[in-house]
């Protein structure tokens, strides 16, 4: 890899970290009651010892993002919402790297020109996608499910075209523990039997399937085995949001395909913990990019082309059989991968067709940069400065988007619980000796008793445990245990209560 490489997947590594790093602490604002009972369950883990593969609260979470939130808390001792999603950050910025090897490989096996300009583009774009910065700036487990697959499918690529079982080894760890992700995983191992025409006559085949195999059993197996003993939290909800549990079941899949197709181009997520509410995920440029590279996909089917169909298709199918909120960005996570893999393909056709077509115009003039005094921009055709320049819009639009379009909206302060956070700040300035009572008005699954918007409140007081409460005299009443309690009965002097609704 030459230097002007490395400096590159620097620059882009550069970029996605300032996207997802920068005012992390405040940005997004609030605990959505969800990241707090992540939390709350890693806490418990670090106190108890108890680290486990499943944890069954709120319809169940994949234990393992929880575990590495764990390891934060423990290590740092912050107790702070940017501290629960800190990981997420790290894995959205590793899933970039990994897009950019991937698609290049992809690219080159493929024999398609240009396959650094590929690997570079596609992961630029994902590196600036708000669809993407959002949910790496998120405390949720999904995150980790693009990165472990992204990962196996460039491991298992380079293995084929090494001859390296070790190689294959890193991919089967990698797709085992995208079992421990999220739900909407367990279909894509099929994604890798792309590959198999590519290993049927190598001379390796054996060694590297058996590797990939076992190390994928290796490492999914203490989630299996959980499975095994509680098959009722294998599917989860799945068949309460199952399409295939409505009145009209053709009717709403093919109303779910229609939502989701159209997320990219016409009306996004409408939820503002998820995206700028209804805004299509895809920043219009990249929309058209998509289009064409789906559309020369479609035409071409080369490995790339249909390497990214079929992840397209199986990461489709999770989606649009639930009928809960569509369109569902959180739900589609997975599809962000093969999206940007595809814009990559259009964008750089376009690029080749424009170089072509302007070779001998004003645009493929160089040397009338000299005056930017900027190294390689000074020698840069005009077509390249439009190139540079449209890279800086994609930067700017993500960076307004994020952090002032929908970071500064209020929307957003309601939908991570902004007011449960100041709450929790509250009571955790009070001395443990006041007695604090927490009444929960607000709905939500009941966990251990109390409903779940509470768990917000308990994870920045560190209260989630019984012995944790007694020591700092929190009580947390529901509704309903409130109005029990007796009017007449002399209240304690200096006690505080605090109203979740």
């Amino acid at each position: 890899m030459s230097k002007k490489e490395i400096a590159a997947i620097l620059f882009l590594l550069i970029i996605a970290a300032f996207l997802r790093l920068h005012n992390l602490e405040t940005t997004p604002p609030g605990l959505y009651p969800d990241e707090a009972m992540n939390g709350n369950n890693a806490l418990e883990a670090i106190r108890t010892g108890a680290f486990k593969v499943f944890y069954p609260e709120n319809n169940g979470r994949e234990g393992l993002f929880i575990n590495i939130q764990a390891l934060f808390l423990a290590a740092t001792g912050i107790h702070e919402p940017w501290m629960l999603r800190l990981p997420s950050a790290l894995i959205g910025i590793m899933t970039v790297l990994g897009a950019f090897f991937l698609f290049r490989e992809l690219a080159r096996e493929s024999g398609l020109a240009n396959d650094f300009a590929i690997g570079f583009l596609g992961s630029f774009l994902l590196a600036t996608s708000v669809w993407h910065i959002i949910f790496s700036r998120i405390g949720f487990r999904a995150i980790m499910a693009p990165f472990f697959l992204v990962w196996a499918a460039y491991f298992l690529l380079r293995a084929v075209r090494t001859g390296s079982w070790r190689t294959a080894a890193f991919s089967g760890a990698a797709l085992g523990l995208g079992a421990h992700t999220y739900i909407a995983y367990r279909i894509m191992p099929l994604l890798l039997l792309c590959f198999v025409p590519r290993l049927r006559h190598h001379a390796q085949k054996w060694k590297i399937a058996g590797a990939v195999v076992l190390a994928a059993a290796l490492f999914a197996a203490p989630l299996l085995g959980y499975y095994a003993l509680h098959p009722e939290d294998f599917l989860g909800r799945t068949g309460q949001l199952s399409v295939m549990s409505s009145s009209a079941p053709a009717r709403d899949l093919a109303k779910n395909v229609a939502l989701t197709l159209g997320m990219f181009n016409f009306g996004g997520d409408g939820n503002w913990r998820h995206n700028i509410a209804g805004r299509p995920e895809l920043f219009w440029p990249v929309g058209v990019l998509f289009l064409v590279g789906a559309g020369l996909a479609v035409s071409r089917r080369t490995l790339y082309d249909t390497f990214m169909l079929t992840w397209f298709g199986l990461a489709l199918l999770p989606v649009v059989i639930s009928n809960e909120g569509l369109p569902h960005a959180l739900r589609a996570i997975l599809l962000i991968p093969p999206v940007f893999g595809l814009s990559a393909r259009g964008g750089v056709a376009i690029w080749e067709l424009l170089k072509k077509r302007l070779a001998e115009t004003h645009f493929s003039k160089t040397g009338s940069w000299r005056f930017l005094r900027l190294g390689a921009l000074a020698h840069a055709t005009h077509l390249e400065i439009i190139a540079v320049l449209f890279l800086g819009t994609l930067f700017y639009e993500a960076y307004f988007s994020y952090f002032m379009a929908w970071g500064q909206n209020p929307n957003v302060q309601n939908a991570f619980a902004a007011d449960y956070v100041e709450i929790g700040r509250e009571m955790r300035a009070l001395p443990d000796a006041s007695p604090k009572t927490v009444v929960v008005k607000a709905g939500g699954v009941l966990v251990r008793g109390i409903p779940m918007p509470a768990q917000t409140v308990m994870f920045m007081t560190d209260s989630f445990l019984p012995e944790e409460q007694k020591r700092k005299n929190i009580r947390y009443l529901t509704e309903t245990e409130a109005q029990k309690l007796n009017p007449k009965e002399p209240t304690k002097r200096g006690a505080f209560t605090f109203v979740i609704e």
